[in-house]
């Protein structure tokens, strides 16, 4: 998919720029699996606001994509490939030789009509899902699973990748696209090649009621605040916050490291922020 610029007609569109999706399957989703998708609108059970910054946006269908592949050893035929309100990544639906149907986060160079296989012995080719066990080291994949059987958890967003670097009897060793080196389990499954629409990082909204659509509101600067609302808040006429930035909850905006999982830590080799 290439990207798509605009003429200038009116003044949104002066820098729009899109991914160009007209290649993509232009009717509705595959109803059987489909179904409703209701908003929380960052609220939580008791209607609390827990989550700032969201809100409206377009009423979507939520596709259910099978992240565990485990049709094992059953020939699939690439459908059509379509938009995915709920992602940044296409997705493909597949047929299988046994007449069921299942949609997939479809890899880049995956085509109409191609032919891909979720099993142990199969090829190194592009949209087919093995254990890392029985992958050579290089290899570029992505959806991969932290647990055996879990369904995929890394590597699904747009552009995204992993790749093999290395393995042993019980553990593989997998250099992210972000540049972190994580371990998982040689049991676990992953699909060959990369995320598709790599060039979603690259567009451009062009006007603020295109990010509403996208159930994104407004971010209010800290300082436009009053003292109650943000630590960054109050002051006679326009101040800079008068102390270091931090989050409304007081926490440093400036990289202070708040990650806390010791029960994982022994499975991250090197930190992405590790240069």
């Amino acid at each position: 998919m290439s990207l798509k610029q605009y003429k200038p007609i009116t003044s949104s569109q002066r820098g729009l720029v899109l991914v160009d999706k007209t290649e993509l399957h232009k009717g509705k989703p595959f109803k059987k699996l489909t179904k409703g998708l209701t908003k929380s609108g960052g609220r939580n059970n008791f209607g609390h606001l827990t989550s700032r910054r969201k809100g409206g946006g377009h009423k979507r269908k939520y596709r259910i994509i099978d992240f565990k592949r485990n049709t094992l050893d059953v020939n699939a035929k690439v459908e059509r490939i379509e938009y995915d309100p709920n992602r940044t990544a296409f997705i493909a639906l597949i047929k299988y030789d046994n007449d069921n149907f299942s949609y997939i986060i479809c890899p880049q160079n995956l085509n109409v009509g191609d032919s891909i296989v979720s099993s142990n012995k199969a090829t190194i080719k592009v949209g087919n899902c093995l254990q890392l066990k029985n992958m050579p080291t290089d290899t570029i994949i992505h959806n991969i699973e932290l647990k055996p059987g879990k369904g995929a958890q890394l590597s699904r967003s747009a552009g995204t990748y992993g790749q093999l670097i290395g393995k042993d009897a019980d553990y593989a060793q997998i250099k992210l696209s972000s540049g972190e080196i994580r371990v998982v389990r040689v049991e676990c499954r992953a699909t060959v090649g990369m995320v598709s629409n790599p060039d979603q990082k690259n567009i451009k909204l062009g006007k603020a009621g295109r990010k509403r659509w996208l159930g994104v509101k407004p971010v209010v600067r800290g300082v436009a605040m009053n003292p109650v609302d943000h630590p960054h808040g109050g002051g006679e006429g326009r101040t800079s916050g008068g102390r270091n930035p931090v989050s409304r909850r007081g926490i440093s905006a400036k990289g202070k490291k708040t990650r806390n999982n010791k029960r994982t830590d022994k499975l991250i080799l090197k930190d992405r922020r590790r240069k």
